[in-house]
């Protein structure tokens, strides 16, 4: 059943409630429809300060970060409020150029505002971001691409202060695909004079979605997804009505969950490409998948083999948000797989969490070594971080017995009310 709230208070209540509650073993069958991508609405929710007009972000579910980013968004000046299932932004009175270590430290994308308000306003004051504790997640790509073109920043007692100053240069190259950083050089460079290119940018679908909102709003920027960004200034952007697009990591964690639990799912609102690398891995242990434009279907006999060795890697890659995910599914298949994370160094952190429900996992340095067991057991687990979250709701759908899962408020930062779209296939599980 769908959930539905009357004031936000019911919102807060809702997403602090703090345990999920499986029985495991149910197959699932049915369809369902994926939401919009956490990580598309984040950035565009930052771009809304670029823009002297309305925003209207369609059909946006409240996760968590999402809530935190339009806290950063009012406590600049912003009118932020939703009417239905739709977000409306407002940044016309935007006059603050500070954000807060209270502000940032929630959520990881509060750092995507920083080229934004210095391109509006000329100044900024950013608190250093936070988010999921998964290691080292340095902002320095992005500081070095506003340096190279022009801006004067200093770091100090854990605020990033930056002012906007004369081009230096009209090309910025990037040491690694960065995603935040090909963002906010994208951002900034959109009421920027002039021509900037920014080499070795990221590839991510949502780059390209956020280029396409901004271009919607009468930005210049070609050549999103792609080895080469191209963004010639503007003087002003508008406002529009827009929407993101859908969630691949969300897809690719309901595709993990119908291959671990057998049955038949067909999910909607899904684009076959995002996710192409995941479904021959899934095709590999043994899946039968087929995709019809925005659909895909999948059927599993839970008798799965090793799909063998996974290493994430920036898109087109394997994406390290479905890592996590990968290693629980590894515990049934018969055989050994091989997990490597080659981008973030505590990835892993929830490795010992499985290890309690009998799993059968070794980790090495970046590599994690599974061997695939025909049973696993519930057990009371704790989610570590978004994605390690979601990885132990897997495993407690084909555990035998009852597994209980603390610090949820991690998992409602990036999928909206995951209980009530995996009940509707058929999964026992509450939220207590």
């Amino acid at each position: 059943m769908p959930v539905f709230f009357s004031t936000l208070i019911d919102i807060f209540i809702y997403l602090y409630m703090d345990k999920f509650f499986i029985n495991g073993g149910n197959k699932l069958f049915g369809e369902i429809k994926m939401d919009c991508a956490k990580n598309a609405v984040l950035p565009i929710l930052a771009g809304s300060i670029l823009v002297e007009g309305v925003v209207c972000l369609k059909d946006v579910p409240i996760y968590k970060d999402v809530l935190s980013m339009i806290e950063i968004l009012k406590n600049l000046g912003a009118d932020v409020k939703w009417v239905g299932k739709n977000l409306y932004i407002d940044s016309f009175n935007i006059c603050k150029n500070e954000i807060s270590h209270q502000l940032a430290s929630p959520v990881r994308s509060s750092i995507f505002t920083l080229g934004p308000i210095l391109s509006r306003l000329g100044k900024a004051k950013v608190a250093y971001p936070g988010g999921c504790n998964i290691g080292l997640r340095p902002i320095d790509i992005h500081l070095f691409g506003l340096r190279e073109l022009g801006c004067n920043i200093n770091e100090k007692n854990g605020y990033i202060y930056a002012q906007k100053s004369k081009r230096k240069a009209n090309a910025v190259s990037l040491r690694f695909p960065s995603v935040g950083a090909t963002e906010n050089i994208m951002m900034f460079a959109c009421l920027f004079d002039g021509e900037t290119k920014i080499y070795n940018p990221a590839k991510e679908p949502e780059i390209v979605d956020l280029a396409k909102f901004l271009n919607k709003c009468g930005a210049k920027i070609k050549g999103a997804g792609s080895d080469l960004i191209v963004i010639n200034g503007v003087k002003k952007l508008n406002g529009v009505d827009y929407k993101p697009i859908y969630d691949r990591i969300e897809c690719g964690t309901f595709l993990i969950a119908g291959a671990m639990t057998g049955g038949e799912i067909v999910l909607k609102n899904c684009n076959y490409n995002h996710n192409q690398v995941l479904i021959e891995k899934l095709k590999k242990s043994g899946c039968k998948i087929f995709c019809d434009k925005n659909k895909i279907a999948l059927k599993s006999s839970k008798n799965l083999a090793s799909y063998g060795t996974v290493e994430t890697e920036v898109y087109p890659g394997f994406p390290t948000d479905l890592q996590s995910q990968m290693v629980s599914l590894a515990t049934i298949c018969k055989g050994t797989s091989f997990i490597f994370e080659n981008l973030f160094e505590s990835r892993f952190n929830f490795v010992g969490e499985l290890i309690k429900m009998g799993c059968d996992i070794k980790c090495k340095s970046s590599v994690c070594i599974v061997n695939g067991k025909n049973k696993i057991f519930g057990a009371d687990v704790v989610a570590t971080d978004l994605r390690g979250g979601a990885s132990l709701i897997l495993a407690g759908l084909v555990a035998e017995g009852y597994t209980t899962i603390s610090n949820i408020e991690l998992v409602d930062r990036g999928y909206f009310a995951i209980e009530n779209k995996l009940s509707t296939l058929g999964a026992d599980i509450k939220r207590i």
